[in-house]
């Protein structure tokens, strides 16, 4: 029997169960990070339940606001709304550690009153002196003999000028639990020692605030990562002291998400460009695609199905799913879903995401006069079945919105022109001149040049029409070429072909 059986675990399912999510606000929010957001997002969604979003920001050497923001850009974005956090507010603010010292004051107090916390005066140093003077490897750690100073030790203590740190008294006995991930983990009696909960300054560390914070919010369930696997035995015998005291009744559940990693099967580093959400933003990624791909990171809905909505997630997703070997973030693949999350959007949904990466590049400025908006319209169903990430589209639209007397030829797309680009072109100027202006539309083009080129120059298709994409958008891939072409209108599509013409040597 272990010694955490006799205290009571979460039951809760349903309308019942609260998940938080509580990052510190340091740096720019990576994709672990949001995976785990996700997770408990999803998780309270399926049950019905509720979705905290806390911030432990009480380090003020590292938190910073802009952190904070962007985190909370972050969950906007991907769409992940919490029921109760920093964001919203709730029957439990505030949802910022910082905010909660008088909180955490009057907790140490009952934990001091009621003897689960004691002072502790040894340094570090002295506690490893002691470990060799006992014969022991000096990294052995705290032996809890500070347990029952007497009051006249403490006094001495204090008179050398010294404050005491409070640590917890630690159950005997073997700490087990049921991982919702992992399942049965027990930590044998021994594994951990009496810890620090507040600092001399009287300063509460995270394993005292985060538990503290979860049993006043009523969290029934805490999914994090595995990284923090370790420090649970010692969460589970601070709940053991808040529930001696009356603050909870219970013990939440735990599940351990697995590791996400990079290249070389390492564990992703914040330093590794994948890891940042906002550069897949700014590639073009969409909160539907990454949202599905992060979903993948140790989950799926099914073995033969990688493509599905949110909504399908929320239905499907139950934490016991969730796989505890690591899971490898492959761009290529997120990529790929991304790209067929943007070919299921409506035409003009997918219009409007585009507007922003045209005018970074520079192609149009905001507001789009009538002309470019009519532009648009037509020209982006010709790349949304082409690309992945929208910030592809500047590229492949791009000559589009520029004046043709200023297009650049890419260095590849001049490289490939045939040796007799200049008399494809002057044929296909010719029969295009015929064309009225009235009868300009992507079937005239295709069936005048096609005729012209193919028919009556006996030219093979990608000879043919090469030079004539070359001229027209300045690049050896762009979108369909004759419906590009009916977007430009006679008059500009015929001055390009000139152009290119005019820039070839025989």
């Amino acid at each position: 029997m272990s010694e955490t059986s006799s205290y009571p675990v979460s039951t809760a399912t349903g309308s019942d169960v609260r998940v938080r999510f509580c990052p510190s606000p340091t740096g720019t929010p990576h994709v672990g990070l949001i995976r785990t957001a996700l997770f408990n997002w999803a998780y309270a969604r399926h049950t019905g339940g509720k979705f905290i979003f806390r911030v432990e920001d009480t380090d003020p050497a590292r938190d910073t606001e802009e952190s904070y923001l962007q985190l909370l850009d972050a969950l906007r974005w991907l769409r992940l709304d919490s029921d109760e956090g920093v964001d919203v507010g709730g029957p439990h603010a505030p949802y910022r550690q910082s905010q909660r010292y008088d909180i955490y004051r009057d907790v140490i107090e009952q934990l001091k009153v009621s003897g689960h916390l004691y002072e502790s005066f040894a340094s570090g140093e002295e506690i490893e002196l002691r470990n060799v003077s006992l014969g022991r490897d000096p990294k052995t750690g705290y032996d809890n003999f500070e347990r029952n100073l007497t009051e006249e030790q403490k006094a001495a203590y204090r008179a050398e000028g010294r404050k005491p740190a409070l640590r917890l008294k630690v159950p005997g006995g073997d700490t087990s639990f049921d991982d919702l991930v992992r399942g049965e983990i027990t930590f044998p009696a021994g594994s951990f020692s009496d810890f620090v909960l507040v600092r001399p300054n009287g300063h509460p560390l995270y394993p005292f605030v985060n538990p503290v914070d979860d049993a006043l919010m009523g969290v029934t369930h805490v999914l994090r990562g595995e990284d923090l696997l370790s420090s649970t035995p010692r969460q589970i015998a601070l709940y053991h002291a808040l529930i001696d005291i009356g603050l909870t009744t219970f013990i939440p559940r735990f599940g351990h998400l697995p590791y996400v990693m990079g290249e070389g099967n390492k564990k992703l580093s914040k330093r590794d460009p994948e890891s940042n959400l906002f550069h897949h933003r700014a590639r073009g990624f969409i909160p539907e695609g990454l949202v599905n791909y992060l979903s993948l990171l140790g989950w799926s809905l099914a073995s033969d199905r990688d493509i599905f909505s949110i909504d399908e997630m929320i239905a499907a997703f139950d934490v016991a799913d969730v796989l505890p070997n690591p899971a490898r973030f492959d761009l290529k693949k997120a990529e790929s879903i991304n790209g067929d999350h943007i070919r299921l959007l409506d035409p003009a949904d997918f219009a409007k995401r585009v507007v922003p990466y045209l005018v970074a590049a520079g192609d149009i400025s905001e507001p789009l006069s009538a002309e470019e908006q009519a532009i648009l319209t037509a020209a982006a169903p010709l790349v949304q079945e082409r690309i992945a990430l929208l910030g592809e589209a500047p590229g492949m639209l791009g000559f589009l919105f520029t004046a043709g007397d200023v297009l650049e030829y890419q260095a590849d797309a001049l490289k490939s022109l045939p040796a007799n680009a200049r008399e494809i072109l002057a044929a296909s100027s010719a029969a295009l001149l015929d064309i009225p202006e009235t009868d300009w539309n992507t079937d005239r083009v295709h069936t005048t040049l096609t005729e012209t080129l193919i028919d009556g120059l006996g030219l093979k298709p990608r000879v043919a029409f090469g030079p004539l994409r070359v001229a027209v958008s300045g690049r050896r891939v762009s979108p369909p070429l004759f419906e590009s072409m009916e977007i430009l209108g006679k008059t500009e599509s015929v001055a390009r072909l000139a152009r290119l013409a005019s820039t070839l040597v025989d």
